[in-house]
């Protein structure tokens, strides 16, 4: 599906991490430090920021959107729309984005929603605020794109282990009719939906106690498939397979060329894989973001939380055109080709030590 975006502008981006940090270089844990060092060449990651209890991905949400109003000078009650998007929402009811409407102090008029999708969610959520914007009275909107992945982690599993860090992010949007058009392409493929898995934990292999109670062996098989499962060589191919044909085709739909675009932020997924697709697109390196070292594969956040580490100052001199895309677990993916900047100077906080969690 493709879309085109008139009337609307990304007017600030801001991003949050946890404090807490872990690097299996520094302290390999379950792997050799060869291991350890081979990993890191070839995932790119050194380090990641691992979110403690009690705080879930909507606190560093919330923490990235009050700082991205106060910022912005936006009064919260001028805010009509809220899409939370994440795969770690806080309870199974209510939304998350009804809990996130009250705390951030946000009109009751406001239209808020959860979106429970990964990789491609922060194109998704753009899309979906845009075009809400566009076809209402509504005038802002925020996309708070957040996950808590290392809390779905085996504590043995290598595969997953090293590559996944916590982040939360906010994306201001408004009515601007001098804004350029965005262009946006969205797509799915869910015969890739068992390759990236949490099987356990839904109403089909459902967590909830029984009576009677569950066999030791039953509750050692919900303990594993509550974890994630990442088949590397499948999500590997599915990428080089799909990804570089997706950029060139969403660089096609808005006419211009790798060239002439100023920057290229995908998901951060793995930088093996990102290192791959930038060759395939012929792509220079010094415009195509590659920014994991610190903060591994942030699921939703990757996007904005690479701009807000990476573009800070571009962002502010602007506009800067970039190529943003998404793509994984689902299989799901998106892109979309904006003009962004001026805007205040998107950036990286840390989650204070004191910040109070959410509660109903």
């Amino acid at each position: 599906m493709k879309a085109i975006i008139e009337g609307v502008r990304i007017a600030g981006v801001r991003a949050v991490v946890p404090r807490q940090r872990h690097s299996f270089v520094e302290t390999p844990g379950i792997f050799t430090q060869e291991e350890a060092r081979k990993l890191h060449a070839g995932i790119g990651v050194y380090e990641r920021r691992v979110l403690p209890p009690p705080y879930c991905a909507s606190d560093m949400c919330r923490a990235a959107a009050e700082g991205l109003l106060e910022q912005l000078g936006w009064d919260p009650a001028s805010v009509d729309i809220l899409v939370f998007v994440s795969q770690d929402v806080d309870y199974v009811l209510p939304v998350t984005a009804a809990v996130l409407q009250r705390h951030l102090g946000l009109p009751t008029s406001a239209a808020c929603f959860d979106v429970t999708l990964g990789c491609s969610g922060f194109v998704y959520g753009v899309w979906m605020a845009s075009k809400l914007l566009g076809g209402s009275t509504a005038k802002r909107a925020l996309v708070l794109c957040g996950d808590n992945s290392t809390r779905w982690l085996h504590p043995q599993d290598k595969a997953t282990l090293p590559l996944f860090g916590d982040a939360g992010s906010a994306t201001a949007l408004e009515i601007d009719p001098a804004a350029p058009a965005m262009h946006v392409s969205l797509g799915t493929d869910g015969g890739g939906a068992k390759h990236i898995f949490v099987k356990a934990g839904g109403k089909r292999d459902c967590l909830i106690p029984t009576d009677p109670p569950r066999s030791e062996a039953e509750m050692e098989r919900l303990y594993r498939d509550a974890r994630l499962h990442l088949n590397g060589a499948e999500v590997f191919t599915f990428t080089l397979r799909a990804v570089p044909g997706l950029l060139k085709e969403a660089m096609a739909d808005a006419g211009v060329t790798v060239d002439t675009l100023d920057f290229v932020v995908p998901h951060q997924a793995n930088k093996m894989m990102l290192d791959h697709i930038r060759k395939k697109i012929g792509c220079d390196p010094g415009k195509y973001i590659i920014d994991m070292e610190k903060y591994g594969n942030t699921s939703s956040a990757s996007v904005p939380l690479a701009i807000c580490s990476r573009l800070g100052g571009e962002l502010t001199a602007g506009p800067r055109k970039l190529l943003m895309a998404g793509f994984g677990v689902g299989w799901s993916w998106g892109t979309i080709l904006a003009d962004i900047g001026p805007i205040p100077a998107p950036a990286v906080a840390e989650l204070p030590a004191d910040y109070p969690a959410m509660v109903v």
